[in-house]
């Protein structure tokens, strides 16, 4: 049975549809905004869901106006976009290192972006601003320290991942020595950040996240099929037209951009970059990059984590990052089993 569909535009643009992958989209769209509506009516302040969706559209009573758009309507926003920019930017690394590890996590980009924010805690004492501008540039930073020392006519896979590793080890190791120098209050501070949480989040975190996003998915998915032919090798990509290296720095820079925003925004979350394309692709058993699936399915996987962080522990209330942490674990684990006994590591 077919489930690939060629549709051609009035202006003779070609899409190509996958049937199962735009399927798999449209129910993990459904999943993410049922469990939004959910979350946004758990709290200490219970509101159904059919309060919750007539609030949303204005015709709440004030109380729930309150409740919903000012305290808890953020804080989803910024789960469902945080979810989605690891996913997207955990696909892109995956595709272009053509390795189910190259992800954020395992490439120290997380790290990176946490030695930013340590540093404008445990330093300058910096204000909320600070510190996510400080995680943005220790992200960047950290990110293009990999592709310089990974860069060999080229960036490869293993390399990039290997190189990735040994940075995450270094970042690592830093953000160790900043915390033992900070005195007590601000080590309390930087481990609640370091941990992962969306507690707190207004809309003062939703706009900037969704600013970057308004311009990076676009430009990501104008460039995806550029990354498509980069699957089967930089001389066929070259032999097709693709202008490898080119395309590899504008995705690279932009799932940096992606990861480093999003880990800004909620501290580093782990995991969600790594098993949410993994996932999605099991789920399409489509090839190529799935980069529309993951990014969905990453904000599926945060706010139906940030959910079980409130509502499965009874009163003691969890930071969504040790919840995705757990899962990712486990995940990560059986990733390896599954790798070796193909032969792949």
């Amino acid at each position: 049975m077919k489930t690939n569909r060629a549709v051609r535009t009035p202006g003779g643009l070609s899409v190509r549809l996958d049937a199962r992958a735009l399927t798999v989209v449209v129910l993990l769209v459904l999943a993410a905004l049922t469990a939004s509506v959910v979350l946004i009516g758990t709290g200490d302040f219970p509101i159904p869901a059919a309060d919750v969706l007539r609030t949303l559209v204005g015709e709440g009573n004030a109380g729930q106006e309150f409740i919903v758009t000012e305290l808890r309507l953020p804080r989803v926003l910024v789960g469902l976009l945080v979810g989605a920019s690891l996913g997207l930017g955990g696909a892109l690394f995956q595709s272009i290192s053509r390795n189910p590890l190259g992800s954020p996590d395992v490439l120290g980009l997380g790290q990176g972006a946490t030695a930013g924010a340590l540093t404008m805690i445990v330093l300058f004492s910096g204000t909320a601003g600070q510190v996510t501008l400080g995680a943005l540039v220790g992200g960047l930073v950290t990110g293009f320290a990999i592709y310089a020392l990974a860069w060999k006519r080229g960036v490869h896979g293993y390399r990039l991942v290997l190189v990735g590793i040994g940075v995450s080890a270094v970042v690592t190791a830093v953000n160790g020595y900043l915390l033992t120098k900070s005195d007590i209050v601000d080590a309390a501070r930087a481990v609640v950040w370091m941990t992962g949480s969306l507690d707190g989040r207004d809309w003062d975190q939703v706009w900037p996240l969704l600013a970057l996003c308004a311009v990076l998915v676009p430009l990501v998915l104008a460039n995806s099929r550029g990354l498509r032919m980069m699957e089967m090798g930089d001389d066929v990509s070259y032999a097709l037209g693709v202008r490898v290296e080119r395309v590899r720095l504008l995705l690279m820079l932009s799932a940096v951009l992606l990861t480093a925003s999003a880990t800004a925004a909620a501290g580093p979350v782990g995991f969600v970059a790594l098993t949410a394309p993994q996932l999605a692709r099991r789920l399409t058993r489509s090839p190529g990059p799935n980069l529309v699936p993951a990014m969905v399915m990453g904000a599926t996987l945060l706010v139906t984590a940030d959910w079980i962080s409130q509502r499965a522990f009874g009163a003691d209330q969890l930071p969504v990052g040790v919840v995705t942490g757990v899962l990712g674990g486990v995940y990560l684990l059986w990733l390896l089993v599954t790798e070796r006994r193909a032969g792949r590591i």
